[in-house]
C-alpha cells in the first residue's frame, strides 16, 4: 500500500479508500441493490482494510439513512482503533429528514448535519467533510463559510466537494482564498478507464489548484468487474441497478483489452482496471467497496499490479477520449511560444 498527500495539504491517505456504501442497506430502495452489510460483516471489512495498509474511510450522511455512520463508527470501537490512526470523510446535502431546510448546502442544513454525523460515527471530529454534490439553490459563499466554520470550530479538520464541475470548483477554491477560508482539498468524483470524462476539464483544474483527486465507482458499478461480456452480462448490482451510465459498446473494447492482459498477468480484471486509476497521476485514492471479504481481497490486490509502457499505451489507445473543441484546439495552438526552456 501507498500514501498520497490529498492534495496541498499534509493528509497523507492511502492509494485505496474504504468505501462504506454497502453498510447497512435495508430490503428496499437505493441502499437495497447496494449493499446489506450488518453490523458483523462490515466491521470485518473494515479490519481486512486497515490490515491491509488503508488508514482512510469514505461514508456520508446518506448512506442508508445514516446507517452507514452508525456501523462504521460503531466497527472503529469494536476494533480499537485508535482514532488519529484513522481518516474518516463523510458527507452532507442530500436530504436527511422532509421540509425544504432537510436537504442542500445551506448553513443551517450543513451545521445540524455534521452534529448527528459526529453522533452517528461517535467521534469528536471529522476528517474530511464533504458537500455531495452541487445546490444550486445556496449562494456558494454560505456552502463555504459553513465549513469554514467548522475547520475553525474543530469538528472539522480538511474540507471537500463531490460531483461538482470544473468551474464551480475553480470558483469555490478563488473564493476560499480571497475571504481566507478553509482551502479545497479534494474533491470526490466518478472517475475509470470506462468513462474517462473527468480528463476533459476536472483533471487539469485540480492540477492547477493542487486539489486531490477521490475517485468513486472506478469499477463503474461493477460493469469492469470481469462479469460482463459482449454474450451476456453478469449478475450483480448493474442487473437491477444500472448506474453510473457506461457506453457499453466504448467499454466491451476495453474489456477486449483488459481480459487477456489479466489473464497474462494471473490477475482479475477488476484488479487491472483498479491499477489502472492507481498510475493517473491526478489520483490521490481510489475508493473501493464490497460485499464480501473475497471481492475486497480482490480488490485490495490491485496495488501489486504493475503495468509495463506498452500495456499502458495499449490501454489509453483502448479508452482514451475521441476529440473534443475546445481541446483539440488549445493543444494545436499551444505550441506557439513554445515551453519555459524556449523562452529568453
Amino acid at each position: 500500500m501507498r500514501y498520497n498527500s490529498l492534495g496541498r495539504t499534509g493528509l497523507i491517505v492511502s492509494e485505496l479508500c474504504l468505501g462504506t456504501m454497502t453498510f447497512g442497506g435495508g430490503d428496499a430502495g437505493i441502499w437495497g441493490h447496494i449493499g446489506r452489510l450488518d453490523q458483523e460483516e462490515s466491521a470485518g471489512l473494515v479490519k481486512a482494510s486497515l490490515d491491509a495498509g488503508i488508514n482512510f474511510i469514505d461514508t456520508a450522511n446518506v448512506y442508508s439513512e445514516g446507517r452507514s455512520e452508525t456501523i462504521l463508527g460503531a466497527a472503529i470501537r469494536s476494533l480499537g482503533v485508535p482514532r488519529d490512526e484513522v481518516v474518516i470523510a463523510t458527507k452532507a446535502l442530500g436530504r436527511m429528514h422532509p421540509g425544504p431546510n432537510g436537504a442542500g448546502g445551506s448553513r443551517g442544513h450543513i451545521l445540524a448535519q455534521v452534529e448527528d454525523s459526529l453522533k452517528r460515527l461517535q467521534m469528536d471530529h471529522i476528517d474530511l467533510y464533504q458537500i455531495h454534490g452541487w445546490d444550486a439553490t445556496t449562494p456558494m459563499e454560505e456552502t463555504l463559510y459553513a465549513l469554514d466554520l467548522l475547520v475553525r470550530s474543530g469538528k472539522v479538520r480538511y474540507v471537500g466537494l463531490s460531483n461538482w464541475a470544473a468551474w464551480q470548483v475553480a470558483k469555490a477554491q478563488g473564493i476560499a482564498t480571497a475571504k481566507n477560508y478553509a482551502p479545497i482539498a479534494s474533491l470526490q468524483s466518478y472517475y475509470t478507464i470506462a468513462g474517462r470524462d473527468l480528463e476533459r476539464e476536472v483533471v487539469p483544474m485540480l492540477k492547477s489548484e493542487g486539489i486531490g483527486l477521490m475517485v468513486w465507482s472506478p469499477l463503474a458499478g461493477g460493469f469492469l468487474s470481469g462479469k460482463f461480456t459482449r454474450e451476456g452480462e453478469g449478475e450483480g448490482r448493474r442487473a437491477t441497478f444500472d448506474f453510473p451510465p457506461v457506453d457499453k459498446a466504448r467499454g466491451y473494447d476495453i474489456i477486449d483489452v483488459l481480459r487477456p492482459m489479466a489473464e497474462a498477468k494471473g490477475r482479475s480484471v477488476a484488479q487491472l482496471a483498479l491499477a489502472w486509476l492507481l498510475h493517473q497521476k491526478a489520483v490521490s485514492t481510489v475508493i473501493i467497496g464490497a460485499k464480501r471479504p473475497d471481492q475486497l481481497a480482490d480488490n485490495l490486490a490491485s496495488v501489486e499490479v504493475e503495468f509495463t509502457a506498452d500495456e499502458l499505451t495499449a490501454l489509453d489507445a483502448a479508452s482514451k477520449l475521441p476529440p473534443e473543441y475546445p481541446g483539440w484546439m488549445i493543444e494545436r495552438q499551444s505550441g506557439y511560444r513554445g515551453g519555459p526552456s524556449e523562452r529568453r
